[in-house]
């Protein structure tokens, strides 16, 4: 007799006690997710998959004309274009991340109030979409690369413990902002100011090393700090530098943001579908 294969069943009310568990076993509802939202995402577009390059590349030269050209600011001793692309990486990532963590639920307003499953799946499909930008953005930073004869150093061997960073303080801030968008919907009005504001006092279009050394313990208080000047370390090589210090701070910070964040979205997981 042929051994069936077990089937996974969604059925509202199922228990919690077992949830990191329930993480594994709902997996392909993640998948289901996440491929969903690159699909509407692209959809219907014009130019399709290209608009993830379009975006931050003309960042890049409005940075570029205007802190490395105008400013005059240092480069580090690379071309300026792959001085701030190296940080538009990780900071488009975030942003984007944040924008789609923060409506994530209130998107899937209609599945969460039907079945039970680990609301923790939406936002962090959410985050993986946001990383699938990501990984396309990089084809203009191997593009300058290419463009200024550029080769990285041995340091590039390190970019995915950076990635992996950037990634936490993605999750952690976009599961702070999702729960709290439930609760407070003024949060969806928020969440571009800080994109903005956060876009300036993070080292995208300019090298931490402007900074004075009396003001940069405060300056790193800003988790994108470490975050940026890691990736900068890993692309750039031996030609910029890490502040040990700043980078160990923010690295805290990031990790704070992440482990309060799931405490705190899981502390208000229960009362999504009855709020929403």
């Amino acid at each position: 007799m042929a051994q069936q294969t077990p089937e996974l069943i969604i059925e509202a009310g199922r228990t919690e006690r077992q949830y990191w568990q329930d993480l594994w076993q709902y997996r392909e509802l993640f998948y289901f997710l996440a491929w969903r939202d690159i699909l509407v995402r692209y959809k219907q577009t014009v130019i399709g998959i290209a608009w993830a390059l379009i975006r931050p590349f003309l960042t890049m030269v409005v940075f570029t004309v205007v802190f490395g050209r105008l400013a005059k600011l240092p480069s580090e001793g690379v071309p300026y274009p792959i001085l701030v692309f190296a940080a538009m990486l990780p900071w488009q990532f975030f942003a984007n991340a944040l924008a789609e963590c923060s409506n994530s639920l209130i998107i899937n307003a209609n599945l969460l109030s039907k079945v039970y499953f680990p609301r923790l799946i939406v936002p962090t499909s959410a985050v993986i979409v946001s990383f699938v930008d990501f990984l396309i953005s990089g084809i203009i930073l191997l593009g300058l690369m290419a463009w200024y004869n550029f080769v990285p150093s041995w340091q590039i061997l390190t970019l995915p413990f950076f990635i992996l960073i950037a990634f936490s303080a993605a999750m952690g801030a976009g599961l702070w902002l999702a729960a709290l968008n439930v609760q407070y919907r003024d949060f969806r009005y928020i969440v571009p100011f800080i994109v903005q504001f956060g876009l300036y006092i993070s080292p995208v279009g300019f090298s931490s090393s402007i900074v004075p050394e009396q003001w940069r313990l405060w300056y790193s208080l800003n988790p994108m700090v470490g975050v940026i000047d890691g990736f900068r370390w890993a692309i750039l090589g031996q030609e910029t530098q890490l502040f040990t210090n700043g980078f160990a701070i923010s690295l805290g910070l990031v990790l704070t943001l992440l482990f309060s964040g799931v405490s705190y979205f899981r502390k208000m997981e229960r009362t999504f579908a009855d709020v929403i």
